[in-house]
């Protein structure tokens, strides 16, 4: 859901986006392919911990075998 608000340029999560004063000062596309790149780390996330936890689920699996 992160990467979704991210992308979309959500001002709620302006917080979340690692900028600095002289990103303003050329506009909004700076601010805007920032959000975008967290966006991305925020799919890549998720993605290892998607993976991580199907892995972790198996592991416990064969455990109780």
């Amino acid at each position: 859901m992160l990467r979704i608000f991210f992308n979309v340029h959500s001002a709620v999560l302006i917080e979340g986006v690692p900028f600095m004063q002289k990103d303003f000062e050329d506009g909004p596309q700076n601010i805007y392919s920032l959000y975008e790149q967290v966006s991305y780390n925020c799919f890549i996330t998720a993605s290892l911990y998607l993976l991580l936890g199907v892995g972790l689920n198996k592991h416990k699996e064969n455990m109780v075998r």
